[in-house]
């Protein structure tokens, strides 16, 4: 596994932390996923040898918490609340309007790689739904109009930068 030098630093502090070195297996999966975009095998092998685990103790977390992916995402990663209070107002006809926007399936990635696509859990901005997040930009009162205008924002960069 090819981590960067100051993942492998935090990771070497992180461990510190903890009178019991399993207990560091979160932060560790969230440092590399932050570090490589996902959680591959190796990875999981990696952490389990890191912090004298078996590997299917580090895979149960992988495959239990689902802010872990296994998989690598598009470049850019479309999250749509489904709450109950974004449903309300919309939710799923974004989500929608979305997928059908870079005809991708829900929790994919599209053709182009470009874009992956979730049907997510809060994003802790249930006043203001439908809520939808572009990477780490929270995107407020998206209707359908709005999820064509967020589509279109997000070709445009790709074209500009040679992608489209």
């Amino acid at each position: 596994m090819n981590l960067k030098p100051e993942t492998l630093e935090k990771i070497d502090g992180v461990i510190t932390h903890y009178p019991v070195k399993r207990s560091a297996a979160l932060p560790l999966l969230h440092l590399v996923q932050e570090d490589q975009g996902f959680i591959a095998p190796e990875a999981i092998e990696w952490i389990a040898e890191k912090l004298e685990l078996q590997p299917v103790n580090v895979y149960e977390l992988v495959t239990f918490y689902p802010m872990f992916r296994q998989q690598p995402i598009g470049r850019r990663h479309i999250k749509v609340c489904r709450t109950l209070s974004c449903a309300l107002v919309g939710g799923f006809q974004v989500c929608e309007e979305m997928r059908k926007q870079f005809d991708c399936a829900l929790g994919a990635t599209s053709a182009d790689g470009e874009v992956t696509i979730e049907f997510v859990e809060c994003l802790a901005s249930c006043g203001t739904g439908p809520v939808v997040m572009i990477d780490d930009e929270l995107h407020e009162k998206v209707h359908v109009a709005r999820a064509r205008e967020l589509a279109a924002q997000i070709r445009a960069v790709a074209a500009a930068e040679g992608r489209a």
